[in-house]
């Protein structure tokens, strides 16, 4: 009797300690990113030099927008992978996984600037519950990003873990979404 081969075949099941290395560097990196975050943060009301806006009218207005613009490209995310793992009707392209990846890296590239005054700028803030929410969630989102590529990398997995990989990503970004610019624009409203 032969064993499949190719994409048919079924994965041999992965030791327990193959999971631990993404776990461990995500976790290392959220850690990493909260201590840096902490030993620079700066006291509520007092902000050092060094932002920049572009053309919004301050640093808080950039920030919110591109987290607007990185979860807008994010919902991308969700449909083009299930349209990859054959979860929708549709016939899958040859482009799909390459704008899939594009789309996933346009919304890191969105999230950095972001992340820099974040951190280099105000540092992990402790004044209010959703300013802490906030940080850990942004800590623990670049964490996951990290565990997200190396599981992706490897190619071993099975198919649930780049769904929980992804869809996690997908919630922390719509949670720090949540816990920023929403909270922004319901308290002052939509503006640049």
């Amino acid at each position: 009797m032969s064993v499949p081969s190719g994409p048919t075949a079924p994965r041999a099941a992965r030791p327990a300690r193959s999971w631990l290395w993404p776990i461990a560097v995500g976790a290392l990196v959220a850690l990493a990113l909260g201590l840096l975050a902490r030993a620079e943060a700066v006291s509520p009301g007092e902000y050092p030099g060094g932002y920049f806006r572009l053309f919004f009218s301050d640093p808080l207005h950039l920030k919110v927008w591109f987290a607007t613009a990185a979860l807008a490209v994010a919902l991308l995310q969700p449909v083009s992978a299930a349209w990859m793992f054959g979860r929708l009707p549709w016939r899958r392209p040859a482009w799909l996984p390459r704008a899939h990846r594009l789309t996933g890296l346009v919304v890191i590239l969105l999230t950095l600037p972001i992340a820099y005054h974040c951190i280099f700028k105000l540092g992990f803030q402790t004044y209010s519950e959703r300013v802490v929410t906030h940080a850990v969630l942004g800590c623990a989102f670049y964490g996951f990003f990290v565990a997200k590529v190396m599981i992706v990398q490897r190619r071993r997995y099975p198919w649930w873990a780049y769904v929980v990989a992804g869809g996690g990503l997908f919630v922390l970004l719509l949670a720090l979404w949540y816990t920023s610019a929403l909270w922004l624009f319901r308290t002052a409203g939509v503006a640049l």
